[in-house]
């Protein structure tokens, strides 16, 4: 055999052994407990081979040993957990006037969490606050193995692959470095990426879209922005920036938007529009969407008729969504999802009288139990599965 085919060889033996060693931790990680036995069962792999890739697995701090599991027959099993508490990862969620920041161990489990108040219209502040809440989570984050692993951003708006925000129209940003900027100074992998598609993912892993293939994820804020799983793929479209459904125009020569736009469909059926249109009736500058929510709960009669029709304008966006993508759930999250014992009941009434009865016939909408954390909880998933996929992940 001659020297260029041993290195050939040896090499796919390698690749081979790496690929079988992730398969065997994408087991551990998302089907724990299980055991050996299991997993050779499950991959084909031969048990010794099996038992010297979790022992690898187990010097690298990412499985454990955990007593004996239910025998199916002879010797009980020993089984075997993931280490989740190897590392953490941070998740953000950058809004137009605060962020909120969570810590989470390897399975998405929060850990610790940061809510603060800023207006991040000003580029300058908004990185100072975002780099005062990294700081801290850092800081609380228990010794681990892996430390701080990366951390995951999601923004209201437009980035590229270097993690420069393009344009975020509702913060007022254009061509902003974001991710060299917070690398230089944290020295840890970072991803930037649109809130709604971050938002998506937290729901299909974590929250009511578990299991299901196509998956529109509106999140409601200051803006709308949607998220949207196609078979299970997170769709980006032919340049990335799909998703941008609060600006689809539901009034021809209605509001102008920070878009360029008019009419946009943000600007009717975002809680921003939901509180500026309660205060305008009430004739109190001061309502937030917690006050009106209340007043609903108190059963007042115009709390109720604004919720109602902002239900209406929920729906003209939704039918639109409904009509083009055909999916099978769809979950409207933000803090807008409080207002769910309100709006449901005429939200569902007005879609099923307006949108296409076939693309409707086994469409879902549920309101997130996630709330605003479906975006964090997203952001932090993307954060861990970057780690698992990086070649630094010392499990050669």
């Amino acid at each position: 055999m001659v020297l260029g085919e041993v290195m050939k060889q040896t090499g796919d033996l390698s690749l081979m052994k790496k690929l079988n060693k992730a398969l065997v931790l994408e087991l551990i990680r998302h089907e724990s407990p299980t055991s050996r036995a299991r997993i050779a069962e499950k991959t084909g792999l031969t048990k010794a081979t099996v038992s010297s890739l979790v022992t690898e697995l187990i010097d690298a701090n990412l499985a454990y040993e955990s007593g004996a599991g239910e025998s199916r027959g002879g010797r009980k099993p020993v089984t075997l957990l993931f280490q989740e508490k190897a590392g953490y990862a941070i998740g953000i969620d950058l809004g137009t006037d605060g962020m909120t920041a969570v810590l989470t161990d390897l399975n998405g489990t929060i850990v610790d969490e940061r809510r603060k108040k800023n207006n991040n219209r000003e580029t300058l502040s908004a990185i100072a606050v975002l780099g005062s809440c990294i700081r801290e989570l850092m800081d609380s984050a228990p010794t681990s193995p892996y430390g701080i692993i990366g951390i995951g951003i999601g923004i209201p708006g437009f980035s590229d692959e270097a993690g420069n925000v393009l344009f975020a129209p509702n913060l007022g940003w254009e061509n902003v470095p974001l991710q060299s900027l917070l690398e230089q100074e944290y020295n840890l992998p970072i991803v930037i990426e649109n809130e709604a598609n971050v938002g998506a993912l937290g729901e299909s892993r974590y929250g009511l879209a578990k299991g299901t293939a196509n998956l529109v994820h509106v999140s409601i804020g200051a803006g709308i922005g949607t998220g949207i799983l196609l078979k299970g793929e997170l769709y980006r479209g032919a340049s990335g920036f799909s998703g941008e459904m609060g600006h689809i125009s539901i009034h021809p020569d209605g509001k102008p938007c920070r878009c360029g736009n008019v009419g946009c469909w943000e600007l009717y059926a975002s809680e921003n529009a939901l509180v500026d249109a309660a205060r305008k009736e009430y004739e109190d500058p001061d309502i937030t969407l917690d006050g009106l929510l209340e007043k609903a709960e108190q059963g007042e009669e115009l709390a109720l008729q604004l919720l109602e029709e902002h239900a209406r304008y929920l729906g003209v966006g939704l039918i639109n969504i409904i009509n083009s993508f055909n999916p099978e759930l769809i979950i409207l999250g933000g803090r807008l999802a409080a207002a769910e014992k309100w709006l449901s009941e005429p939200l569902q009434h007005f879609v099923e009288s307006r949108s296409l009865p076939y693309p409707r016939a086994k469409l879902d909408i549920r309101f997130s139990q996630l709330g605003d954390r479906a975006t964090v909880l997203g952001a932090a998933s993307i954060a861990i599965a970057n780690f698992f996929a990086s070649p630094k992940l010392s499990v050669e």
